[in-house]
């Protein structure tokens, strides 16, 4: 029998990969590799917490394993549900502040939407979350629980719980490509046969733009890309989306056409484009945008704002929505206009705030200029 160090302090096994897994098996344990495999699929196939429930490990295993690691994940502060069948979760992370996730439904499909920081560290101007400025960026732990907390809600006996979740998306609260490596991590556990099992095309990543990220993402992972372009030029960008001044729009293409080409099969980028009424919905600002995209293999996701206090910003009458996607789809692009989803709890795309401390002063000073009579459309385009 090997002589094996273990550390006191308990390991969370949630956010491990199944290669973390298995090392931790093998160099911390001193168990055989199949292990890890084996308890992934506990954890994550069946939503088990509790090892003494993991019925084919061994009594000494399972004792081993409870000196030794924990499964940890994060109470659920408020359960809410939408008149649309849409959910949100409020969640209590580590150190007390709180992220929303979202599951929204539509016919055999479930599409989670999914937190990757603590407020947001970006300030893109019609976003209520960035308006409540950053705290810090979650764990892969944090990241997966969501999907676990969701997964486990439909844990209904006789059904297959996992599948009630069929897609994934990093849109939640936070830039998912701002905290990298925890990201990566729960996507792949997203993606592993012995988790979740969801199909590449079924997990999507949307950036704001961190175009070295993106450059780092290529070889790494295959998952599907959206971008929240929102503008069809430099200028009104970065109004809008203030990463843009770092990061243009064509250092952005140029990225993810890189990107997409290690992908090992034909897929395209999802642009995603909130309308707001008279900022970026003109017809100019749509001949714009099919010109810009044309040598981008993409589809068009047209997102109609979704209204906060003190935003500044209107949502576009259906006419000019309408008319904005059948400019585009004139010329020849694929157009989808979202649908707003459980905007009745706040849950809609913009509008998950959570509860936090934030460590920007971001929040303190858009409520400070609220108070000297200004709006966030104001201060964007100061």
């Amino acid at each position: 029998m090997n002589d094996v160090i273990i550390s006191s302090a308990k390991t969370n096994l949630l956010g491990m990969t199944l290669p973390q897994l298995q090392s931790y098996f093998i160099d911390e344990l001193g168990e055989k590799k199949f292990r890890g495999a084996q308890i992934m699929k506990w954890i994550h196939q069946r939503g088990v917490d509790n090892f003494d429930d993991m019925t084919d490990l061994s009594k000494a295993l399972r004792e081993k394993l409870k000196n030794h690691a924990d499964i940890i994940y994060p109470e659920v502060l408020v359960q809410k549900e939408s008149v649309d069948g849409t959910r949100k979760w409020v969640m209590k992370m580590d150190g007390g502040n709180s992220v929303e996730t979202v599951f929204i439904p539509e016919g055999d499909r479930g599409t989670l939407c999914v937190s990757s920081q603590i407020g947001c560290s970006l300030d893109c101007s019609f976003c209520s979350t960035g308006k409540q400025g950053f705290n810090r960026d979650l764990t892969s732990a944090e990241i997966i629980a969501q999907v676990w907390v969701a997964a486990k809600s439909f844990d209904i006996p006789g059904q297959d719980r996992k599948r009630r979740v069929t897609n994934v998306v990093m849109m939640g609260m936070g830039e998912p490509l701002m905290n990298f490596q925890p990201v990566m991590d729960a996507i792949n556990i997203m993606m592993e046969d012995n988790a979740y099992c969801i199909s590449k095309r079924r997990v999507t990543l949307s950036t704001s733009g961190v175009v070295p990220n993106i450059d780092k993402m290529a070889g790494l992972t295959d998952v599907s890309l959206a971008i929240s372009l929102h503008a069809p030029n430099d200028e009104l960008r970065n109004q809008l989306v203030p990463i843009n001044r770092k990061y243009n729009i064509a250092m952005l293409l140029e990225s993810c056409a890189n990107y997409l080409q290690h992908l090992p099969d034909k897929r395209v980028i999802t642009i995603e484009y909130t309308l707001i009424s008279e900022i970026n919905d003109e017809q100019e600002h749509a001949h714009q945008l099919a010109e810009l995209l044309k040598d981008t293999p993409c589809k068009l996701n047209l997102i109609p704002f979704n209204p906060f206090p003190n935003s500044g910003y209107k949502r576009p009458s259906n006419n000019r929505i309408h008319r904005f996607k059948d400019i585009m789809h004139e010329a020849g692009y694929n157009v989808t206009v979202r649908k707003t989803r459980g905007d009745d709890i706040d849950a809609a795309c913009g509008q998950l705030v959570g509860q936090f401390d934030d460590r920007t002063k971001r929040s303190v000073k858009f409520v400070d200029a609220v108070a000297n009579g200004q709006t966030a459309s104001q201060i964007a385009h100061k």
